[in-house]
């Protein structure tokens, strides 16, 4: 294991625990907040509080393996021979990607065909994305990482298309009190998943050893902060004020 300052460990060991905590905040308000939006998108907002639950079990899992991974006495850091696995990482993106992509689909509430279609597609394309990127995360030198990285980006790309022009005519056939709001849930996606590829890069900056491991942790975990509890909670009040228009109506 390499080397690591108390000041990267605690940083790490905190931003787990912090994360795992909001993630199951977020799962019990979502969750229970379902009584509060109609029938049309009680999935939507079931489908974004599994997704922090998913993420909560696999941040205490991942906390967990980092606390072993390490001993800390006396103010020094030791490995305990204890690998981290960050495996966790992607098989909770693999399960909690797609989902992101299709609870945004169904929170607008499209006819049936198209959101089959697009909830199909998009969650493909998601689980694809995961599946390509971690050949490149657990490989040991650059190269590898760039070329799973470039395979990772394709599906990657396809999904911004997707956010941006294929849901750009659907958007706007949103209510208006809700339209900028369900903008802006695409724009905090793209924005968050944007910063997953930055994260997925460090290296390729001759940022190596601790320094990465710590960067590259950190990053995902503030990425998964946004694009989970976050987006979640925006979808939510997404659904309530859809469920009022439509019962004022």
């Amino acid at each position: 294991m390499e080397a690591i300052s108390v000041f990267q460990f605690s940083l790490v060991y905190n931003s787990f625990s912090f994360t795992f905590a909001t993630m199951a905040a977020a799962t019990l308000f979502l969750w229970l907040g379902r009584s509060q939006v109609s029938k049309n998108y009680k999935t939507a907002v079931t489908i974004s509080g599994l997704v922090c639950a998913i993420a909560a079990y696999h941040y205490w899992r991942i906390f967990d393996s980092w606390d072993a991974a390490y001993d800390v006495t006396n103010g020094v850091i030791t490995a305990t021979g204890y690998a981290f696995n960050d495996a966790y990482r992607y098989v909770d993106w693999l399960l909690t990607v797609p989902l992101l992509l299709i609870e945004l689909v169904l929170v607008m509430r499209l006819s049936r065909e198209e959101t089959v279609s697009k909830a199909t597609k998009l969650g493909f394309a998601a689980a694809l994305m995961i599946v390509l990127g971690y050949p490149g995360e657990i490989a040991t030198d650059i190269q590898t990482r760039v070329i799973w990285g470039t395979l990772s980006a394709i599906p990657f790309l396809y999904i911004v298309y997707e956010l941006f022009s294929g849901l750009g005519a659907s958007i706007e056939r949103q209510p208006e009190n809700v339209k900028g709001l369900v903008k802006k849930a695409r724009l905090l996606t793209f924005a968050s998943w944007g910063f997953y590829p930055i994260v997925y890069m460090a290296p390729y900056a001759e940022i190596s050893g601790a320094t990465a491991t710590t960067a590259i942790q950190i990053g995902y975990t503030i990425a998964d902060l946004v694009a989970k509890a976050g987006v979640g909670v925006l979808i939510w009040v997404i659904a309530v004020r859809k469920s009022e228009a439509e019962q004022g109506a």
